[in-house]
Order: structure tokens, then sequence, then C-alpha cells
């Protein structure tokens, strides 16, 4: 391993990045796995010379303290202990193979003996050790769940591989010989599979969970004639093409241009809803919900309305292009970088939604697709006009709805009225 090479790839927040070696030397130990989730400045690795004795390091390892904390300290194992913590498990009356990442399911020595004493069916279990090993705690879970068993029925369930029902007809639910039901065809019986979510679902589930569960929130829909952006999507798509412009500005950068205009004009959307007191920011940092293939991501552009379109548009694609490959700045990535961010859906076809606030933003706009609806075009005449769909999302802790209201038809209204040059 020589200086600088690439050693491995982590995540943190929604960025990834690469660690380099900082010693030329070889890889004594590691004390992490692919896809292992590290606490922040934990030691990941040992690198030095071959033979170098590294004994105190691993003794003060996060490994050996994972080990003690499932109650198998690896100091007080045997040789054949150490080897059989790994084993595949084996068939036997009570306990079942079930395939895993390699073909065969990996149990501890602790965990096998409490699933055939209490003839549990681990098959069924999720194994959260290291490699997705089933642990003693994920056997006591799941009896957490079960009906407690009377000594014939555990006797039977042992025997036939049965399993009791929900609740068992003994006294205090206790199940009885009678409530074990049949076994279930290995063939047919499960039909799915069972995968562990990645760091960045982790944090966007956390996030929108906490989103809805902290904050008032309400939204509010309006329809914006788009027949004006829709002509100057044309002109800047012939602008394009004959050089005058060197970057596509498409029409979710001239909803964007316009919501900036908008925030200029109701300063109190812009802000940030603290709980007993609001920030209000006197520049518009507008965030911008982009869908990558390891998650959502929401990127924001700082002073945007310093910005030309070009230049907002410009640095929109940077940013989302950054989110993609996954070589984003992670500090813009922060709910409490942005002052108000938009979500566009409307290439998707969705004429609706309820967007979910960043918090601790006051507000977000969902934009919607083009449909064709009836206007009053004057003097009786009505006509079918194409009418992009907008949809706000506010805290109502932070705004009062006749405002959210005024703010949603300014933007409305810049939409329809949008001057731009390049």
């Amino acid at each position: 391993m020589k200086k600088g090479e690439v050693l491995f790839s982590y995540e943190t927040d929604k960025a990834s990045f690469e660690e380099e070696s900082p010693a030329e030397g070889v890889v004594l130990a590691s004390f992490y796995n692919e896809g292992d989730e590290v606490p922040v400045l934990e030691n990941m690795m040992v690198i030095g010379d071959p033979g170098e004795d590294i004994s105190s390091m691993i003794a003060e390892s996060p490994k050996a303290e994972h080990n003690e904390e499932f109650g198998e300290p690896e100091s007080d194992a045997t040789a054949d202990e150490k080897d059989s913590r790994s084993v595949p498990l084996q068939k036997s009356t009570a306990v079942e193979e079930s395939p895993a990442v390699n073909g065969e399911m990996l149990i501890s020595p602790r965990a096998r003996k409490l699933a055939e004493k209490e003839a549990l069916d681990v098959s069924q279990i999720t194994g959260t050790g290291p490699k997705g090993r089933v642990i003693e705690k994920d056997v006591l879970n799941l009896l957490q769940n079960r009906p407690r068993m009377t000594p014939l029925a555990r006797k039977i369930a042992s025997e036939q591989g049965t399993q009791p029902q929900a609740a068992g007809t003994g006294l205090a639910g206790t199940a009885k010989a009678a409530d074990l039901a049949a076994p279930v065809n290995t063939i047919y019986g499960t039909d799915y599979e069972v995968r562990k979510i990645s760091n960045i679902r982790k944090l966007i589930a956390k996030s929108m969970h906490a989103s809805l569960q902290n904050s008032a929130q309400l939204t509010h829909h309006l329809g914006a004639d788009a027949r004006r952006i829709l002509d100057l999507r044309k002109k800047a798509k012939a602008a394009l093409e004959e050089g005058i412009l060197t970057v596509n500005i498409t029409l979710n950068d001239m909803v964007c241009f316009a919501v900036v205009k908008a925030l200029k004009k109701y300063p109190n959307v812009n802000t940030h809803f603290m709980g007993d007191s609001v920030r209000y920011f006197h520049k518009v940092h507008l965030g911008l919900a982009v869908d990558t293939e390891r998650g959502l991501m929401v990127p924001v552009i700082r002073n945007a309305d310093d910005l030309s379109i070009t230049g907002l548009a410009g640095q929109f694609k940077e940013v989302a292009a950054s989110c993609r490959n996954g070589s984003v700045n992670p500090d813009i990535l922060s709910p409490e970088a942005g002052t108000f961010t938009v979500s566009n859906l409307g290439n998707y076809g969705v004429e609706m939604f309820t967007p979910v606030i960043n918090l601790p933003q006051s507000a977000i706009l969902g934009v919607n697709t083009i449909v064709p609806r009836p206007k009053d075009l004057g003097d009786g005449v009505y006509a079918f006009v194409p009418f992009i769909g907008l949809s706000l999302t506010y805290d109502h802790r932070s705004l009062d709805g006749g405002e959210a209201t005024r703010f949603l038809k300014q933007i409305a209204t810049e939409i329809e009225n949008l001057e731009i040059e390049w």
C-alpha cells in the first residue's frame, strides 16, 4: 500500500468521499466491513509493517467492543469458538437452514442454542450481527413477539416445526398444543426478501418524519397561465441552437427565477422558523430537489437573487450533476443552508402533490405538470390554455394562510409576466 492510494470510500449524510492512505505499508487489521455504519472519528484499520505487533490497537478497536456488547468477548474465546461464530447453521429438527448472502445462514452459538430451546424458526429472523449473522439479541426480539408456550406445545413445535398463533387460548394467552399452526409450505411460504435500507434512505426517512411530526404543514394549490414561459422556452431553445446561449434554460429554471422574484417581495416566506423566533434572510438561498440513484438530494444555490436566468440555470445543472455523481459539497445539502426549496415533479406528469418542508424552512413549492384548462379571455370568450400547477406547503406556525396564499399568487403572477434577458 503506497501513500496516497485509495483505501476505501465512505459517505456522510448524502455525499461520498474516498479515503487515501496516510502512510506506506500494509493493512494489518480492518475493524469494519463493507456496508457497516461507522461512528464519526472511529478507527477504521491499522496500516504498518509486516509482522508489526498491533495487539494493543486491536484490543482497543471498535470491533473488540462490538463483540463484547453482545456477550461474546473475543479474548475469552478459544480458536474453535471463534470459528463456530460464523459457521453455517446446520439442519436440525428444531431449526431449518435458511439461505443468506453466501447461500447459508450465519448464526452465533448462543442464538442457535436459544432458538433450538424455544423451537424457533430462525429462517424468519433478520440478523443484525456482522455480515447479517443472527445473534442472541435477534432471537430474543422474536421471542418478545411470540406467545408463551406450554411444555407440551414447545415439544410438539420442536418436533413438527409448527408455530403458535398470534394469541394462545391458555392462561394469560399461553399457547397450547391445539394453538399451533401447521408448518408453512417452504416453497410458497416466503414470497419476499428483506433488504437493509441505505444510509441515505435512513436520513431521508428521519428527516421527512421529523418534518411532519414537528410542524403544522398545510398545502395550497393554484394554477398559473403557462403560455408566457412556454413561448420563452421556445425562444431559449432557438437561442441555444444559434449559439447565443451557452446553457439550456428549462421551464424549471424559469419557474425558479420567478420564485426568487416573489420571495424578494414576500420576505416573511424567506425565513427559518426556530420555535420561539423567526430567522429572516436578506438573501435568497434556493434549494432544488434532485432525484438521484442514491436518493433524493436538495442542493442549495446561495445568493440566487444575485443571478441572472442563465447564471441560475448554469448553477442548477452543475450542482445536480454533482449530486448524481456523488461529488456534491455536503455543506450545500443541509436544510439550514437553504431559505426556500422547489421540488418539480412536472416532468413525471404529476398534476398535484403535497411536498414536505425542509425544516427549519418555512415553506416549499411543488411544481406540477402543465395541463390545458378553460380560461376567460374576455368578452365572453373562453378557450383552453396551458396551466402549470403550483403546490405550496407552508408551516402554519410561521405563516398565516392569507399571506401564504398571496405569496403563491405572486409566484403565478411572476410566471405569467416573466421577463428574461440573455
